[in-house]
């Protein structure tokens, strides 16, 4: 399967893919959803992953400071969770904040095991104010968010 897998930069017309898997997900208590206009607003921080023409998942990178950028809506189809899949979208996204020269990543999950295992640590949400007071605060879950930070120095 490996063989027939691509990763590339998202373009216009797969953000109606992108929006399905995120959103299928999202209900899972997994992450949360994004609106579809969000997402075209912001294709060009995604990244998608092919396996035989058709996505089966994405992950963006987006750069919230001069020194950070944050992995977000990283999501794969059911049938592909667990076979390395997501940890392939986490190293395109890291080689491009570090393309883009960015000291340091971020990610808010429910899956601090899966980034544990890739070299993030957990922080304090108050070490992200940028984050938390340009996006957080607009979220149904704020101030009661239960999503751990976790961060990459690069």
């Amino acid at each position: 399967m490996q063989g027939e897998i691509t990763i590339r930069k998202a373009i216009v017309k797969d953000v109606p893919s992108i929006s399905e898997i995120v959103n299928y997900n999202a209900p899972k208590g997994i992450m949360l959803p994004r609106p579809i206009s969000q997402i075209y607003d912001n294709v060009r921080d995604y990244h998608v992953i092919e396996y035989k023409g058709e996505i089966i998942g994405c992950g963006a990178l987006h750069v919230t400071w001069s020194d950070l950028a944050e992995i977000r809506a990283l999501a794969l189809k059911d049938e592909f969770t667990g076979k390395g899949y997501g940890r392939q979208i986490v190293r395109k996204l890291i080689e491009e904040a570090k393309s883009l020269e960015v000291e340091k990543v971020f990610v808010l999950t429910y899956k601090e095991k899966f980034f544990e295992k890739l070299g993030f640590n957990e922080i304090d949400k108050s070490e992200l104010p940028h984050k938390i007071w340009s996006e957080c605060v607009n979220c149904i879950h704020f101030p009661n968010c239960d999503e751990i930070a976790m961060t990459m120095v690069l």
